[in-house]
């Protein structure tokens, strides 16, 4: 964390205390200082009959497991849902948190002993170990949507920094190997009290291949040789739970879909330097499912796992990227590669990473400032925007003829 930056855990996230202030122990023992960390009153708390729940629900699933964390995320957040779960700001005042933990204790302790045949939770015990979180964290409990507002309003640049990916997105991923949340950029909204009219660009990130974790769907996962090498030289491991990722070739179906939900105006290709030494790269521009192909996602995880690629062939380059700066650096066949990729998709490249170092990392044009992709013509022309004479509104409103994208405008 940098000390002229002000970071944010938002009202959108789960938060394990026990998990949090382990990391921030781990960071002060490292003389890094966690004073800038804010966490939102109104994110949710991760106790522990969650993680008790999630586990025993994911073994209880046999050959039908989901591919849970099993950290107790999913319960959580149906427990929040449900309207029964505890907030920070629930834990910041102790009379009320103990008795809601009371009551929700008594109702998950028949859960437990009775659907899992497990041991019932101490209510005592548990209040005392989140009594002592409470303290710890209390200095960074904040409302946050205020605090992101005043920062609006002094023109501050901030960074929604999402998650996962959107094929783990709760109403739009391969449901039902999804995440319990809404990771896509339109959750960014949600997640942090704020309107989207304060959106000024979304930036999507993607590798330069696919990779997935946990269970669901994958059509152009490689197995053997070939997949354990993109794993290795990706060094491709879970972050939260140190599982191996799965691999394959870049996949532009689901590449155009996650243009499509997230409304990308531009793109960060990450590890281009995984497939330096492949002599040829493939890529999925469409599926061939029930004798038939198609060029867009199946909404059906049962039809997406019937989906079979219908592979490009390119040359590879063979020869290593790391040490490249600039686009023109780049071999002529990895610029090729970055051109079909931005061609299929139909959204620019605005950076290219080639490796772990944060100097290893081309900027083809401006990620944070350059133009909505919503309001550019095909040719990539400005798009004029027809607005209501009404002097009263502070910021333009599209004609109803135009897409409901250019709704709202700042």
């Amino acid at each position: 964390m940098y000390p002229e930056t002000q970071c944010i855990i938002g009202s959108g996230t789960v938060i394990d205390p026990k998990v949090l202030i382990e990391e921030l122990d781990q960071l002060e023992a490292l003389n890094v200082s966690s004073s800038n960390l804010m966490i939102s009153e109104t994110a949710h708390v991760t106790m522990p009959y969650h993680r008790i729940i999630d586990q025993a629900a994911e073994q209880q699933r046999g050959d039908h497991k989901i591919g849970t964390t099993k950290r107790g995320i999913g319960p959580t957040y149906a427990d929040k849902s449900e309207r029964t779960g505890i907030r920070m700001v629930d834990l910041m005042n102790l009379d009320e948190f103990h008795d809601q933990l009371s009551r929700t204790i008594a109702q998950k302790n028949i859960i437990l002993e009775r659907l899992y045949d497990l041991p019932p939770l101490d209510v005592e015990a548990v209040f005392e170990e989140y009594k002592g979180y409470a303290e710890r964290l209390r200095p960074h409990v904040i409302d946050s949507s205020l605090v992101l507002d005043k920062a609006i309003q002094q023109h501050l640049n901030i960074l929604f920094e999402g998650a996962q990916g959107t094929l783990l997105d709760l109403d739009h991923g391969t449901y039902p190997y999804v995440t319990s949340s809404n990771p896509v950029a339109g959750g960014a909204c949600i997640g942090a009290g704020i309107g989207p009219t304060m959106i000024d660009r979304v930036i999507g990130v993607a590798k330069a291949y696919t990779t997935r974790v946990g269970e669901g769907p994958f059509p152009t996962e490689l197995h053997e040789e070939m997949g354990a090498m993109l794993g290795e030289r990706g060094a491709e491991f879970g972050t939260t739970t140190g599982r191996q990722r799965r691999c394959g070739w870049f996949d532009a179906v689901i590449g155009r879909y996650a243009v499509r939900i997230n409304g990308l105006d531009c793109l960060a290709i990450t590890k281009l330097d995984v497939l330096d030494e492949m002599e040829e790269i493939k890529v999925c521009v469409a599926y061939e499912i029930d004798g038939t192909t198609c060029r867009d996602l199946p909404t059906s995880s049962k039809r997406f796992s019937r989906c079979q690629p219908v592979y490009r062939t390119l040359p590879g380059w063979q020869q290593s990227t790391e040490s490249c700066r600039k686009l023109e650096d780049l071999p002529k066949q990895a610029l090729d590669y970055l051109k079909f990729l931005a061609e299929l998709m139909d959204v620019p490249i605005a950076i290219v990473s080639l490796g772990a170092g944060r100097d290893q990392t081309i900027i083809v044009e401006d990620p944070i400032h350059g133009p909505k992709r919503a309001l550019l013509h095909a040719n990539g022309t400005p798009a004029e925007v027809q607005t209501f004479p009404m002097p009263w509104r502070s910021r333009a409103i599209a004609c109803p003829t135009a897409p409901w994208s250019l709704l709202g405008l700042s």
